[in-house]
Order: C-alpha cells, then structure tokens, then sequence
C-alpha cells in the first residue's frame, strides 16, 4: 500500500475514532435545558457545575478532546454546530471566527469580565470581542526524578536522551505543539515557518523515536503510564504535573532552562448555539472571583482573572509549576496564528513520525 495512502487511511481512522466518541456522548443537542460544552477530560470542577446547574435548572453536558487536533476535526465535522461553548486554544481562535462559528461577546459585557487580568485580554488582541481567557499555563517535563539518572535542565536532555531512555518517553499527539518544542530545542522560535528550521525539529524527532513509548497524552488518574514507571519523563503541562504530583512525589515538573510554551485557554461561545445567553452567564459565573480560585486551586492551573489573586493561598501563588519565574517567561512563547499553507507543512513533518509509532 502506497506510504500516503496508509498516512491518509491511519488519519481518517484516528477522526473517525475521536467523532465517534463525541457522537455517543452528544444524543441530544436541542434539549432546551442542556448546555453543551466541549472540554478536555477533568478540566472543570464538578461541584462548580453542580451550582451552576442548580441555579440556572440547567444540565451541562461535556463532550471531551484528547487533543486540540481532536477538537479541530470534531468542529470541522460538524461546522461548529451542535455544541454551545468549548474550550479553545488561543492559536485557532481567529480561524474559529473567520469560518463563522463564534459568537461575539455580549454588549455590554457581564460583570465579571471586569476581572480579567488585561495583560491576557491583550495577549491576542484579535481575540477580544471573541472569547474569555480563562487560564494560562506552561508546557514543559514531567519526569520521575528515582528513576531518571539526571534531571531534565534542557530540551536536549529530551529530544538527545541518555540510552536508559530507550522506550521510555512520552510526547504527545499535537504536531504543533511537539514541534514547537523540537524548535525550540534548537535554538529557534516555537513560531518558525522557515522549511529548513521545520525539517531540523523533523530530522530531531526522528532520532528520538526510538526513545519514545507514547505520543498519546498521559492519562492522569491512577493508571498513568508515569505512575507505573512504563514512562520515566513526558512532555506535559504544568497543572496537569502536578495532579500526578499529588500521587507520587518523586514526580518532578520543570520549564527547560531554553523556554517553552505559554499557552492560554479561552471560552468561546458558538453562533450556532440556540442558548448563548445561558453560555454567557456560565462564562460570568466562572470568572467570580471566588469561583475563579477555586477552579484554579482544583486544576493546580494559574487564572486570568486578577481579583481571584486576593482568594488564592500563598503556598499556591509562590509555586513556580504554576506562576513560573518571570526569567523562565521571558524566554518563552505563546503560539502566534500561522498561515493554513504552514500549518499543514508542520503537520506533513510530524506525521510521518507520529505513524511510524508502535507502542
């Protein structure tokens, strides 16, 4: 069978898959007293949920994503319909609001909104009567510092590991966001679109392939490949480290001396949805600032909201997986919005390494 054609088949399978998924949890978009929001895994608290339901006589339903690829093709399958809100990486949503799928925010805006910390609402400009940043946070290595000979100081240490690595990394299934990393590695921007630059990062990660177990996102509950020591280090974001963290402390998190990712995720509601006024009101409810910290707090994830600070203890605020030191920032990126024709170079680089992949 021709490379492309299995490249293609092993695509549509992987979507197939992931719609499928949604399809089964989404049986019925047009209940009036549902709001349906697109989310990852565990990433709202549920007692949060709990109140808002109660006070609205509302149900949410959460359809999940694996990965912001997952969540792309599940839009695209359905042009954005069907759902009410999601949460949405900063870096897709200009392309969200040019196909028509976002609703703008509401004039005048809910009280709430009034907390959010400028510095994100500014972080994207082209995003601002779009969506509602709600938190921010870093990409860099979870590891297991008793089973690691030495820490993990520079991306080098991943992408070039030591040969006691073999079979025992994991990446994950984001081209952009491995990528970006491998650049990084490199000495070039997390931004670059330059071919030789992008055919460097490629050429890296083919060498580590054969050090790398996963590039499926680790799990992170009890049965995380990390935890049973099938995997010694990850690419992972920093809250999520530390979740990990609660369960075994010997799991260390560290932002690569090099720098890394500052990501930002936003809720954004859809112009298709018949129930935008009661997504607007959930988006407002969340940024109370007590509501806000308390989401924070149960995520190990830092808020975008600047009030929430005031209801924040110290032990949190001073922990650096969560607010890290502005010299690490410094060194780091956010993802700018790159050209469709980019992307899809990115992704016919990654691939081919992504597929090759047996577990």
């Amino acid at each position: 069978m021709p490379r492309i054609l299995l490249v293609l088949l092993t695509i549509l399978a992987s979507y197939t898959s992931s719609l499928t998924f949604a399809k089964e949890q989404f049986q019925h978009p047009n209940t009036p007293n549902k709001l349906v929001l697109l989310n990852w895994d565990d990433y709202m608290d549920p007692e949060l949920l709990q109140q808002f339901e109660q006070l609205h006589n509302i149900q949410i339903q959460q359809i999940y994503f694996e990965s912001d690829d997952t969540r792309n093709s599940i839009l695209a399958a359905s042009d954005g319909q069907g759902y009410d809100l999601a949460i949405v990486n900063e870096a897709m949503i200009e392309s969200y609001s040019d196909r028509g799928w976002l609703a703008s925010l509401p004039q005048p805006q809910p009280d709430n909104f009034q907390h959010i910390d400028p510095k994100w609402v500014e972080a994207y400009p082209n995003t601002t009567d779009k969506a509602v940043a709600l938190f921010w946070g870093t990409l860099g290595i979870a590891y297991r510092s008793d089973l690691v000979s030495q820490p993990f100081t520079q991306w080098s240490h991943f992408f070039t590991p030591d040969k006691s690595l073999t079979k025992r990394l994991g990446l994950m299934n984001s081209s952009r966001e491995v990528m970006g990393m491998a650049l990084k590695s490199l000495g070039y921007s997390i931004n670059s679109t330059n071919i030789s630059q992008l055919t460097k990062a490629a050429a890296l990660l083919k060498q580590q392939h054969p050090f790398v177990k996963s590039y499926r996102y680790l799990s992170l509950d009890e049965s995380s490949d990390l935890l049973s020591g099938k995997i010694f280090a990850s690419m992972m974001y920093g809250g999520d480290a530390l979740m990990l963290q609660e369960l075994n402390d010997n799991i260390q998190y560290v932002i690569p001396e090099e720098g890394s990712n500052i990501w930002i995720d936003y809720l954004v509601v859809f112009s298709a949805s018949k129930k935008q006024d009661m997504a607007w009101q959930f988006i407002n409810f969340l940024h109370d600032p007590k509501r806000a910290a308390d989401l924070s707090q149960y995520l190990y994830t830092a808020t975008t909201n600047k009030t929430a600070k005031k209801h924040l203890p110290e032990h949190f605020l001073n922990n650096r997986t969560i607010y890290p030191a502005k010299e690490i920032l410094e060194k780091s990126e956010y993802f700018n919005n790159i050209s469709p024709r980019s992307l899809n170079k990115i992704n016919t680089l990654f691939l081919p390494v992504f597929l090759s992949h047996t577990e």
